[in-house]
């Protein structure tokens, strides 16, 4: 009932005539029947007694003054309808102690749709002073601010709970920049206790032997630092890295450049180098792989996994595609998503057919695949083809075989693939004239020389 009066309310506002036939005949209508029927019409602003009808124009009313989208009012209020029973002269001190925290319209709009319960104000009155337990000069983002705020309402935390952990990580030396990634990304850390906090800090530095920039570069990379356990993650991972044969040196070093290591499930860096030494491909490749020590290429496998996971190939599949072409280990991570991007949305082709074409990750870019599949596409939008080219025959042939059979016989398609066009610039490895200096030297024959050689033919005849 009260969605159908919000529906109706804003509607009348769009195109109100519609709602009375004939809005003369309203007071001066002479027939008692028909007068008797128009005084039963229900107008829009004719509503029932209740607190609800009644607060629906206040509480619209009041949103959009303080900057709240007309056009997604409706929307809000019928999902929210609990709150046309507040007292919207509460709801206006709720609004007046979030613009306290962060004086943006911006802020106000998507923390109340993110977490309508913020304009409630018994929920909301704790924050009145605003955040002032941190010491001067922090400067809290606008996302910050929100996530605390929705943590502090749903789980109904108390105001120096919140203000404790927060003034914890300032005395642990931790930048402001850091503060506000840490609660961007993980603003449950507000529900830790300060003794928790200290610990988790006291581990990390104790085990990486690091001082509190070392924490501060750590958690600024990876905040889920404090999210987990000390006895459930860390000292079973580090626990891992000792048995695979890694001292706390090379941890200590991997894990400053790349915080994100310590984000490994126990057991996962195990079976990437598992998979490593496991590779059947040329020995060049597997030296540029371990190039940089066994730790740093089980991890960069870690990656290269999760980012084919995250397009939607299974753990046996990303660690199959993996096996099958090592050389995608060499390409950067944005590489890689880049070629899966252009396979799904350019060639629409389905992400499972890397399982069959692995080679597709292995090869260059702009070199390979864009040239090969610009040819292809071309052909295609006139007809040359007679059957389909699906990802393997694009992907497998050599290039002097996919000239032969989609280039050559088409002059247009010259300047398209670009390597092999007539009109191209082929560059020499290497100076002109240089294979002179490679040239064996012929040394001069002695009189002795030609005797010895005359003798030994006689002798053979």
């Amino acid at each position: 009932m009260t969605i159908r009066i919000i529906r109706s309310f804003f509607t009348s506002f769009s195109n109100p005539a519609t709602l009375i036939s004939n809005p003369s005949r309203r007071y001066f209508c002479t027939n008692p029947t028909v007068a008797k029927r128009i005084s039963q019409i229900q107008y829009p602003l004719q509503f029932q007694e209740s607190s609800s009808q009644r607060n629906l124009i206040a509480v619209s009313s009041l949103l959009k003054r303080y900057g709240f989208p007309a056009l997604d009012l409706t929307n809000f209020l019928e999902k929210n309808c609990r709150l046309l029973n507040l007292d919207p002269i509460k709801i206006e001190k709720s609004l007046k102690i979030l613009l306290s925290l962060k004086p943006s319209q911006e802020f106000l709009v998507s923390v109340i749709n993110s977490c309508p319960r913020v304009l409630e104000y018994d929920a909301i009155k704790k924050w009145e002073g605003g955040i002032r337990g941190l010491e001067e000069g922090s400067n809290l983002s606008s996302l910050a601010v929100r996530n605390i705020l929705e943590v502090s309402v749903k789980f109904e935390l108390d105001y120096d709970c919140v203000l404790g952990s927060l003034r914890c990580l300032k005395d642990l030396g931790v930048s402001d920049i850091t503060v506000n990634k840490v609660l961007e990304t993980h603003p449950k850390v507000t529900m830790m206790a300060a003794d928790k906090i200290h610990d988790c800090f006291e581990f990390i530095v104790d085990a990486f032997r690091i001082d509190k920039v070392g924490f501060d570069r750590i958690l600024c990379v990876y905040p889920g630092v404090l999210a987990f356990g000390i006895q459930n993650k860390f000292k079973r991972l580090l626990d891992e890295f000792k048995v695979l044969g890694f001292n706390m040196e090379v941890i200590k070093k991997h894990a400053l450049r790349d915080p994100r290591i310590l984000a490994l499930e126990v057991g996962e860096l195990s079976r990437c180098l598992e998979l490593l030494k496991s590779l059947k491909c040329r020995e060049s490749i597997k030296e540029d792989i371990f190039h940089e020590g066994a730790f740093k290429a089980g991890y960069e496998v870690k990656l290269r996994v999760d980012c084919l996971r995250s397009h939607g190939l299974t753990l046996r599949d990303a660690y199959a595609v993996v096996w099958k072409e090592p050389r995608v280990i060499l390409y950067r991570v944005e590489d890689v998503e880049k070629k899966i991007q252009f396979l799904v949305h350019v060639m629409k082709v389905d992400i499972q057919c890397l399982v069959e074409v692995p080679e597709y990750l292995g090869v260059n870019f702009d070199k390979h695949i864009l040239p090969r599949f610009e040819v292809i596409d071309h052909l295609r939008s006139i007809g040359g083809l007679g059957d389909e080219v699906g990802l393997r025959e694009l992907i497998k042939p050599s290039r002097m075989k996919f000239y032969n059979l989609y280039v050559k016989p088409y002059p247009e398609c010259e300047t398209i693939y670009g390597r092999f066009a007539r009109n191209a610039e082929v560059r020499s490895r290497h100076p002109v004239g240089m294979w002179k200096l490679f040239k064996p030297q012929n040394n001069p024959k002695s009189k002795e020389d030609i005797m010895n050689i005359k003798s030994y033919m006689d002798s053979l005849a």
